[in-house]
């Protein structure tokens, strides 16, 4: 298979050079939008049409090499030989490998499209992608879709399939793929084949939301990893990671309907319950750095300091009760906080799953926390009763800090005995085999793939500039090639369109922080309700996360473009923290629920499409290091929580019937903020 000639690839350096023309043209008028349009689409059309008619030429023959094995396959039924059989066996082997190399082929091709077509929409200023795409994708003529739907390929995986599971050794069964379809063939070439087309498959689904909605980052390029991944993989650390993912949630929501009285009992004002949520959530800001940090080493090793620091943690929360004392309060949600191994989690479904179950992996991540929210309000709303204990009190305040204590015991002893550490590659070795590496000379969208299959890791860093995109530029250092070494260093690879969205991160994470944290000591004010009163609206709320995630999953992001549903549900969290303002008496609970529940479900809407556009848009360079972009949204989330449960302490001096309104205008504020960024940014760029 011809692969290595760079005439068959799109012509990555052309299309550059034209961009740069036709944007210099604009700037200067000396053509006009419509020309610039018309020229440009004529060449990505010559473009697409040389790849797909050589994919064409490429699957016939393919087929037509089946065609021979499997006469030699009905052959060998009548006189089965051995060796014979072996080698028909490897002969199969090598076409899959051979289509290995054309799904690459379409992948890379395919990459560098998407790449050539976010350039013009940036130095052109207009949607250009939407006209294209839309205009070709659904042509009864169109090759596009021969390019990102790899139409027909799917038939040849299944023939290679087939054939192979048919010539291994059953020892007399004659059962084929299709009888056991529960019982998936295992052979390395069919694997990776279909890890291959995992890959190529971009339609928006469920699972595809979910994971994008953990932001747990992948590198876009093709690569040869899958084997080594397979070695790493072991499902009950997975499992484990994906435990504590679900402990910790329930461990930083437990507390809210019960945080208020806590206080009181301690001598503090009610809404001090804001600072012993948010301690958590200070801690956890410098806890993600060192956790993402040690991941690059261990991952067991983290996981197990995190148990032991959240069972001392909670521990402290319980005992304060007894030593009467908010500071030990205090301090037991700060070790709470720096047990936060989030980060350790993300890294390690990143690194350690296979491609081909990585997304099941991640919306499990997503599934796994939501589940933790709901069950932690509900659980305290279980834990309503009152006795001592060898002079230890046991009641609706401690018994959430003695559950965790206990929780998260039994799991620091699952872990023990049953995770298993992965081979694993630091950060700094790695750092030094990149730096005594040879300079790749070829830049591979531009002059073409001389071994389409074997992208290393140096290939993919030349191939990309400061923005995540395709670059073959020689003038760039290896520093700015490689992944950020800092805080500041990753902060300055965030284009306008990021930071936009990490803003509108920043605003769903305060407003729905506002809303979860300051609900125990609104609803005893206004409608005096009880600890379990508290906790079974919070947990109705957090069991409304997984049922919205499958509806814009599975529905509303099949309709509409992810801008419009962001703009939608940016305006519809602002309606909703409208609606949750004391101005007309009485404050009523039809007005406080139906409020707070538009406010959370669309803050939870505005979650899982602002991520998914921020997986898409922040470079990756931010995929791999300690200073990911999966740290960064963490940092920025988890800031906004502190900002917020600090805002409602300080309001709480201005007395408890000032707290809703005092509180609530920083989120209006900051939503309104955030609506005039996306306006303004989407605009400029499109």
């Amino acid at each position: 298979m011809d692969l290595l000639s760079c005439r068959y690839y799109i012509n990555y350096k052309l299309m550059k050079k034209k961009v740069r023309q036709h944007a210099q043209q604009i700037e200067v008028g000396t053509q006009d939008r419509r020309h610039v349009l018309k020229d440009f689409s004529r060449m990505l059309d010559n473009q697409i049409e040389k790849i797909v008619l050589f994919l064409l030429e490429q699957q016939g023959l393919l087929a037509s090499r089946i065609a021979e094995l499997n006469e030699q396959q009905e052959a060998l039924q009548q006189q089965p030989d051995i060796f014979e059989i072996s080698q028909l066996r490897e002969a199969y082997r090598e076409v899959g490998r051979d289509l290995l190399k054309l799904l690459f082929f379409i992948e890379i091709n395919a990459i560098g499209l998407r790449k050539i077509l976010k350039k013009v929409d940036k130095r052109f200023g207009y949607r250009f992608t939407d006209y294209y795409v839309k205009t070709r994708a659904n042509h009864p003529y169109s090759q596009l879709q021969q390019v990102f739907k790899h139409v027909g390929l799917g038939a040849v995986v299944g023939a290679i399939s087939r054939n192979l599971h048919e010539l291994q050794e059953h020892q007399g069964s004659y059962l084929s793929i299709y009888d056991q379809p529960a019982l998936p063939f295992q052979d390395p070439v069919v694997d990776s084949m279909k890890a291959a087309v995992d890959r190529l498959t971009h339609s928006t689904n469920f699972l595809n939301f979910l994971a994008q909605h953990a932001l747990i980052m992948q590198e876009e390029l093709p690569t040869f990893e899958e084997p080594v991944d397979d070695q790493k993989y072991h499902f009950i650390s997975l499992l484990l990671n994906l435990v504590n993912t679900f402990l910790y949630m329930v461990n930083t929501y437990i507390i809210v309907p019960t945080a208020d009285d806590y206080s009181m009992s301690l001598g503090a004002a009610a809404t001090v319950c804001g600072i012993v949520i948010g301690s958590m959530a200070v801690a956890q800001v410098f806890s993600s750095v060192y956790f993402s940090a040690w991941s690059n080493k261990s991952y067991f090793r983290p996981l197990v300091f995190s148990s032991i620091v959240l069972f001392i943690g909670n521990a402290m929360y319980a005992l304060a009760y007894d030593f009467n004392s908010i500071a030990v309060l205090l301090l037991g949600r700060v070790f709470c906080g720096l047990g936060s191994a989030r980060a350790v989690n993300r890294r390690y479904i990143s690194d350690c799953v296979p491609l081909k179950i990585r997304m099941q992996a991640s919306a499990g991540f997503v599934s796994a926390s939501a589940l933790g929210m709901a069950c932690g309000p509900a659980l305290a709303g279980l834990l309503q009763t009152n006795f001592k204990l060898y002079k230890l009190t046991f009641n609706q305040d401690t018994l959430p800090g003695w559950v965790m204590s206990l929780a998260w015991l039994i799991y620091l002893v699952w872990l023990w005995i049953s995770f298993k550490e992965p081979s694993h590659v630091t950060e700094e070795s790695s750092a030094a085999q990149e730096s005594t590496a040879e300079p790749v000379e070829n830049d591979v969208l531009e002059k073409g793939l001389k071994q389409p299959l074997l992208l290393s890791s140096e290939d993919k860093r030349v191939i990309e500039d400061g923005d995540g995109e395709f670059d073959g530029s020689d003038e760039a250092s290896e520093e700015a090639r490689g992944p950020a070494t800092s805080i500041g260093s990753a902060y300055r690879l965030l284009t306008p369109s990021v930071k936009v969205q990490l803003l509108i991160y920043f605003m769903l994470k305060y407003a729905m922080e506002v809303l979860l944290s300051e609900s125990s000591v609104v609803t005893t004010y206004y409608f005096s309700w009880s600890t379990s009163s508290v906790a079974i609206f919070l947990a109705c709320l957090g069991l409304t996360v997984l049922p919205v995630n499958i509806v814009v999953g599975s529905y509303i992001s099949n309709m509409f473009e992810d801008r419009q549903i962001l703009l939608a549900s940016e305006i519809m969290v602002c309606v909703g923290i409208l609606l949750s303002f004391h101005i007309i008496s009485p404050y009523t609970v039809p007005q406080y629920v139906c409020s707070g529940l538009i406010l959370f479900v669309s803050a939870e809407v505005l979650e899982g499409v602002n991520l998914s556009l921020l997986s898409r848009v922040m470079s990756s360079r931010l995929s791999r290091g300690t200073y990911n972009g999966g740290l960064l949204s963490t940092e920025a989330g988890t800031l906004a929580r502190v900002v917020a449960d600090g805002t409602i302490t300080l309001a709480g001096y201005l007395g408890e019937s000032r707290l809703l309104n005092v509180t609530l205008l920083p989120s209006l504020v900051i939503c309104i903020a955030s609506i005039v960024a996306t306006c303004f940014t989407y605009n400029s760029l499109y």
